[in-house]
């Protein structure tokens, strides 16, 4: 019964995507012989239209900018909002930096290309779900932190900063993902292993390398001048413990940044319940907060 209501879901999905106005697999950077891509979807009227940025998930490991988590974001153009979906590269092709390398480059990208797809170029939210979570936090935190400009890129005397982050059930520390696993997974992840996703995506394990796990972590970036946050967790979440949003949320209200965390009862690591009038209704007032000025 689930797999057949997970297949209407997405078919409903696919029919939805399907009728909106789109540009899709516009390269926004290369990386060697790696085209990065994304997908643009674009509302009706003159604009400029504010942005939101999608970032898959997939354990740094796989994934693609067609597999959109958040399925109410498709709408998003209905209420006048641009949406672009973005590919970057994978624990299989490179390690961090790289991916987050990639999705700053995107941002630049899009604000370069701004005028010619009616973009509102000083109005961009980025989300993501899970590794792609954790990819919008560290946009959101470390956009402009010029360590990660060492990578070459077209576009540099754009600004890769946001406006506000959407982050569902992302890491951030990686060094205490076990500690934090919920006592009722009954076998949990053990993230420290050496083929963990995090282990693979800094090339390393994580306890050997805890210098490098600082450099990942958004966390260390956190700042009063940090962009609004909307973070969405779930408690039984057996892949990405809800500690590691709390631990998040914990650091943006400290500095004095704002941020909301939203721990949902029961729900999993990836869980179609997120996809809630609910909670549609908490990211679009979300949204509207940051993009509409």
């Amino acid at each position: 019964m689930k797999t057949r209501i997970l297949l209407i879901f997405l078919a409903a999905a696919s029919a939805l995507r399907a009728q909106q106005p789109s540009v899709p697999d516009l390269e926004y950077g290369r990386a060697g012989e790696i085209s990065l891509k994304l997908d643009l979807y674009l509302p009706k009227g003159a604009g400029p239209h504010p942005l939101i940025v999608w970032i898959h998930g997939g354990g740094f490991m796989a994934g693609d900018k067609r597999q959109i988590f958040w399925t109410p974001l498709l709408r998003e153009t209905e209420r006048g909002y641009a949406v672009a979906s973005v590919n970057y590269r994978l624990s299989g092709q490179a390690t961090f930096p790289a991916p987050f390398q990639d999705v700053r480059a995107a941002i630049r990208w899009l604000r370069a290309n701004a005028q010619k797809y009616a973009i509102n170029a000083e109005c961009i939210v980025v989300g993501g779900e899970s590794a792609g979570g954790y990819l919008a936090a560290l946009l959101g935190t470390a956009g402009a932190v010029a360590v990660f400009d060492t990578f070459p890129m077209t576009n540099s005397k754009q600004s890769s900063r946001v406006q506000g982050v959407v982050d569902f059930f992302g890491p951030t520390d990686f060094l205490q993902m076990d500690a934090g696993t919920p006592r009722s997974c009954e076998k949990p992840m053990v993230h420290d292993a050496v083929d963990s996703p995090e282990s693979r995506l800094l090339g390393c394990n994580l306890q050997k390398c805890p210098e490098k796990a600082k450099i990942a972590d958004p966390i260390t970036y956190v700042s009063k001048d940090t962009p609004p946050f909307l973070i969405l967790h779930g408690t039984a979440d057996c892949l990405v413990a809800p500690s590691q949003s709390q631990l998040l949320y914990d650091a943006l209200k400290a500095a004095g940044a704002r941020a909301s965390l939203h721990l949902l009862p029961e729900l999993s690591h990836g869980d179609r319940r997120f996809i809630s009038g609910e909670n549609e209704k908490l990211v679009n007032e979300f949204l509207d907060s940051v993009l509409k000025r």
